[in-house]
């Protein structure tokens, strides 16, 4: 089974991605765990949420697994909770940092939405369109520095699909 990791800003289309590629391959995905985690407890997470909205982001994908068909679609990962560590907390925690370096031995495949949607607020998320891009700036120095490579997707959600499909098609 092949898991690809789909990783982007808030309001970058990473969920209706995600869903999109689940239903055209027969398959399952995994939901951002941070979305549940904020609508639960009614506000938005502080540094010590960190590592439990990764560890169950992370039980999530291995519940999936079982149901995959072939390809497991994520939306997120822990990287990315790292990123938004780095930006809202000054870095990473201690705890978080090896599931954050896991990402190129866990991940088949690396989807960088970009940001070219119109932007919506997420409720009592705290992102707006100016933090989107700092952390958009970010991933990309994250996704560097650990030498992870990426496909990055934009336009509509058909044409995001295609690049996907392109990408797959190359594993």
């Amino acid at each position: 089974m092949k898991r690809i990791a789909i990783l982007g800003t808030a309001s970058s289309g990473k969920t209706t991605l995600a869903a999109a590629l689940a239903q055209r391959y027969g398959t399952v995905w995994v939901p951002e765990y941070l979305r549940e985690f904020v609508d639960t407890v009614e506000r938005v997470p502080v540094e010590t949420d960190q590592i439990h909205i990764a560890r169950t982001q992370l039980e999530r994908e291995a519940e999936a697994a079982l149901r995959a068909q072939h390809l497991l679609f994520c939306d997120t990962t822990p990287l990315m909770t790292a990123v938004y560590s780095r930006h809202y907390f000054g870095g990473i925690d201690a705890q978080l940092a090896p599931l954050a370096d896991a990402h190129p031995q866990r991940y088949d495949l690396t989807i960088v939405t970009a940001a070219d949607i119109p932007w919506e607020a997420d409720g009592l998320m705290r992102e707006n369109e100016e933090v989107s891009i700092t952390i958009n700036r970010m991933l990309m120095e994250e996704l560097s520095a650990r030498g992870i490579p990426y496909v990055p997707v934009s336009g509509s959600v058909e044409q995001r699909v295609a690049a996907v499909a392109d990408a797959l098609a190359k594993l």
